[in-house]
């Protein structure tokens, strides 16, 4: 991760987002709620107190969320407040829009902030358009950008399309973005050729709610292997049985590469709580 040509405050809340030194990045999204509900069965402040320490790097929440939970558990991750929504019963659920803005995120403690673009939906024009104006802003601000852009809508036969998967990418680079987070493109190696036409970190999406862990983990490690800097994963993390275990063994294998495992020869870590 080159920190060095950027101005003091962002290369400082950059280092704080890439808290290990190694380039690698592990966060957990917990803005799903504005989409499809809550999250799970008790509270939010409970659940962060699961991943606190667990080595997540950080967690993305809407604004709102955070009156609600305690900011004693920042003291090891990031905070990255996500700033545009739709719900999964609008006409176009995949048309994004902004609900707070960079400035907003800064008072509020944000260390980066993160903007959805789906490219393919009909209204891709105007999310395109936040998103360029939240990248001004953040240029302004000095705050990191983390862009989540995927290929989604009426016309998108295959989202994990290797073509589709590097043109969201090199989108989010090409308008500002710091980081972008983005489908698997498939193989290891279409992985790697997503992610050599990309000149920003790039993690790979989680994905829907699995019950096969060694699957979960299975995916990791191939974006690995691909070259991903890393992963941001939610729903197999806080609909896991235990979300905080769930989230060492992610760290841990986005953070220690020697422990990722062979999809080959079987999984290398445990895989029982």
């Amino acid at each position: 991760m080159a920190v060095h040509n950027a101005p003091f405050a962002r290369s400082l809340r950059l280092r704080r987002l890439f808290r290990q030194g190694d380039g690698r990045l592990f966060v957990v999204p917990l803005d799903h709620s504005v989409t499809d509900g809550p999250l799970r069965r008790g509270d939010l402040d409970s659940l962060l107190g699961e991943l606190a320490g667990t080595g997540v790097d950080a967690v993305v929440l809407h604004k709102g969320s955070l009156r609600h939970v305690s900011p004693g558990w920042f003291r090891d991750m990031s905070l990255v407040v996500h700033l545009s929504v739709s719900t999964r019963h609008a006409p176009d659920p995949d048309a994004k829009y902004l609900v707070a803005r960079v400035d907003e995120a800064l008072r509020l403690g944000a260390d980066a902030v993160s903007v959805h673009v789906n490219m393919g939906s009909p209204q891709e024009a105007r999310q395109i358009a936040d998103l360029a104006a939240v990248a001004g802003e953040c240029d302004r601000w000095n705050v990191p950008l983390l862009a989540m852009v995927y290929a989604r809508g009426p016309q998108i036969t295959d989202s994990r399309a290797p073509d589709l998967v590097a043109h969201a990418a090199t989108l989010a680079a090409d308008l500002g973005a710091d980081v972008v987070k983005t489908d698997y493109a498939g193989t290891p190696e279409e992985m790697a050729d997503v992610v050599r036409a990309c000149p920003i970190p790039l993690v790979v999406a989680g994905g829907p709610r699995s019950a096969d862990t060694a699957a979960v983990l299975a995916h990791v490690s191939d974006a690995l292997r691909g070259g991903a800097a890393g992963v941001a994963m939610g729903r197999n993390v806080f609909q896991a049985d235990h979300p905080g275990w769930m989230a060492a063994t992610l760290a841990r294998l986005v953070h220690e590469p020697s422990h990722v495992p062979d999809a080959g020869t079987g999984d290398r870590l445990a895989l029982t709580p």
